[in-house]
């Protein structure tokens, strides 16, 4: 049986993860991580029985051990990376928002475990470290974004060579029909209505301001070895195509599929199998209209300041997610507008100053200070 670490089994990966093992034979989990959702945590104990369970601070470990007697509770940072470290399971799946799973995922490629990277943080800060630590390894990182893992599927067993560029498909969000005009009014509210996905609050309005497709542009780029110039952002409102590949020969090959997180999740588990696992809905063929436009980078600038980060690299990934995380937070929170969290983001990149090539603890440190500057 396949045992299975899930990082952020609380969130919505997560719980979609837990479901995709109901219907898997074979699969069990191993150990949970959360980070306040303590309630929801200690349904998914009595109901999957894992080993080990890992929660954000120590302040629950009593409540939840005289729960569970038996179990063994980790917390913090160190309690993510102790539990990387095992030797007891199979796959590492990082569900997680931010920086705080990073250095756990290092040491489960370092312990050659599978990893499904759900988390972006981690190759849009560090992909330069990370990827070359999997290749160290002989680790194969498997995507579990929707977008990401249509590449994968796509280019299945072709090599490099064979294909020319990645499209990734974007549904445009909410505002997608609105105009700046429109936009400077929006509230959270309004933006949280994602016209295709059911998401977490953070991933939904990084949607709504496109930051989450550059983001992705970054992923692919490691995960798929690919040059930023070879890797085009689509805007397909119907989010029916999640990613196509074009070959050398002129030819495409598309992933199509319903907008849901259960079928990239369970390729990632089953990887390079396919199974029926999982019910989703499927989409009628017929009648379909399939919309495809380049995106307007006037309309939504983070997604050119995203890419223009990008292909600086150094630091200003590290800068740029940080400070948008907290620019959106903001505005989940209502202390600012939805167009202020571009001025906020394109202002810290502005005042920063490049560190090509750094250190894991240089990354940290330069996303400890831009929260500090912008709290």
């Amino acid at each position: 049986m396949k045992q299975v670490v899930i990082l952020g089994s609380t969130g919505s990966i997560g719980t979609q993860a837990l479901e995709v093992i109901d219907k898997l034979d074979d699969y069990g989990v191993y150990a949970l991580s959360c980070g306040k959702n303590i309630k929801l945590l200690k349904e998914q104990i009595k109901k999957y029985s894992p080993k080990v369970v890992c929660i954000e601070d120590s302040s629950s470990i009593k409540e939840i051990k005289d729960e569970f007697k038996n179990l063994e509770v980790l917390y913090g940072i160190d309690g993510l990376v102790e539990l990387a470290k095992r030797s007891n399971y199979d796959i590492f799946l990082v569900a997680t928002n931010g920086v705080v799973a990073l250095r756990a995922t290092i040491e489960a490629i370092k312990n050659k475990k599978q990893i499904a990277l759900a988390n972006k943080e981690t190759l849009v800060m560090a992909g330069e470290i990370v990827s070359k630590i999997a290749k160290e390894n002989n680790i194969n990182i498997i995507p579990v974004d929707s977008e990401h893992s249509a590449v994968l599927q796509c280019l299945g067993d072709f090599d490099n060579k064979f294909s020319k560029r990645l499209y990734l498909t974007a549904s445009g969000g909410p505002f997608l029909n609105n105009s700046r005009k429109d936009m400077e009014k929006f509230s959270a509210s309004d933006a949280l209505k994602h016209p295709r996905w059911n998401m977490g609050k953070k991933i939904t309005i990084d949607c709504s301001t496109l930051v989450n497709k550059g983001f992705e542009v970054i992923e692919a780029h490691y995960l798929f070895d690919y040059d930023y110039e070879n890797i085009k952002v689509v805007i397909h409102p119907q989010s029916l195509v999640h990613s196509m590949v074009e070959f050398v020969d002129g030819s495409f090959i598309a992933q199509m599929g319903v907008a849901s997180m259960h079928i990239p999740i369970q390729y990632a588990l089953t990887y390079p199998k396919r199974v029926e696992g999982i019910k989703t809905d499927s989409f009628d063929i017929f009648n379909q209209k399939l919309e495809f436009y380049k995106p307007d980078y006037d309309k939504f600038p983070l997604l050119k300041l995203t890419l223009d980060c990008a292909k600086k690299g150094g630091i200003m990934n590290t800068v740029l997610n940080a400070a948008n995380e907290v620019a959106v937070y903001k505005f989940l929170r209502g202390e600012i507008k939805f167009l202020d969290i571009e001025k906020i983001i394109f202002k810290t990149i502005e005042d920063t100053k490049n560190i090509i090539n750094p250190s894991l603890d240089e990354i940290f440190e330069a996303d400890k200070l831009t929260r500090i500057k912008l709290k």
